[in-house]
């Protein structure tokens, strides 16, 4: 209820068909199974079937694609199973975080999707003081105020000593070691598939100094308070993920044929109603390609196993 995401509207429908085309790319054939990772109110889901129904888009061999769509299409969210979802959706409640149902494993010519998952999962915040040694931030439930705790130690610093080296006095580290940890438990998951993680997020060349925790409530930006009355989020380091490619979405869609490009007007006269249709689709490709919105996420994309399809 707090923010929209690229998987709602029309935008969603294009991303869902991206998705989609970046596996049969891969694998020659249709998943078996697809897996949305905090998947809202199963906006994307709902795309997927969609998209998985349409003949003509996925004219594959028989023999690879089994002449049929995904045996299983499961969404794994901490809210309950949405009213009205389409019954060929599974849910499965998660308690949230990096934490997963234990009934989805083993999962065999998967097409996994993680959109805006890890960077709503929980990680340490730090702060460079004055003597350069950076420190856990703790921060008051209540009010949002934050003060200096211990030196970062452990897993988390060395994490930050390998990912995120800037030691300027009141330059701030988001660690990302909660969210590469998941990640991998995650991957740990499939047997084969490929998986991809879509989100805002920075490489080791462009780490940003003040850091990126914020929290959206009723639509808008509002001060970061976890007193559970707002969304809280901070951006992903996406080159720490175990993934076998990490690139920007404007160029991974632009690969599987995302163009966002306006339709010839002449169509307008010949065939009005194809016209609107094409003019609708170009606005929601035009929308994941904006390069401030939805165009700056991240896609790092993961490829498991060796797929039965092939």
């Amino acid at each position: 209820a707090h923010f929209t995401t690229a998987t709602h509207g029309p935008s969603g429908a294009v991303l869902a068909r991206a998705l989609l085309r970046l596996f049969v790319e891969g694998h020659g054939g249709l998943p078996t199974v697809v897996v949305d990772v905090g998947a809202g109110r199963g906006e994307l889901m709902t795309h997927l079937l969609d998209a998985l129904a349409d003949p003509v888009e996925w004219a594959v061999s028989p023999t690879r694609n089994r002449g049929k769509v995904p045996t299983r299409v499961v969404g794994v969210d901490v809210v309950e199973r949405p009213d009205g979802l389409d019954e060929r959706i599974e849910w499965h409640r998660s308690p949230g975080g990096a934490d997963l149902p234990n009934d989805l494993t083993d999962l065999t010519d998967a097409l996994v999707v993680a959109h805006e998952w890890l960077d709503v999962v929980p990680c340490t915040v730090a702060e460079v003081d004055s003597s350069s040694t950076l420190r856990e931030l703790l921060v008051d439930r209540a009010s949002g105020d934050e003060t200096p705790g211990a030196p970062l130690s452990g897993a988390d610093l060395r994490w930050a000593e390998r990912q995120w080296p800037g030691r300027r006095p009141g330059a701030r580290v988001e660690v990302g070691r909660a969210r590469d940890e998941a990640w991998a438990a995650l991957v740990h998951r499939v047997r084969s598939g490929t998986l991809v993680a879509v989100d805002y997020g920075h490489l080791a060349s462009g780490r940003p100094d003040g850091g990126t925790l914020t929290a959206y409530a009723s639509g808008g930006r509002t001060r970061p308070v976890p007193d559970g009355s707002c969304d809280l989020t901070a951006h992903v380091a996406m080159d720490s993920l175990d993934a076998d490619e990490v690139r920007p979405q404007r160029e991974c869609l632009r690969a599987l044929g995302v163009r966002g490009r306006t339709p010839d007007h002449g169509l307008a006269r010949t065939d009005p109603q194809h016209y609107l249709a094409l003019l609708a689709r170009a606005g929601a490709e035009a929308q994941l390609l904006h390069p401030d919105g939805f165009g700056a996420f991240w896609w790092a994309v993961r490829r498991v196993g060796t797929s039965d399809l092939t």
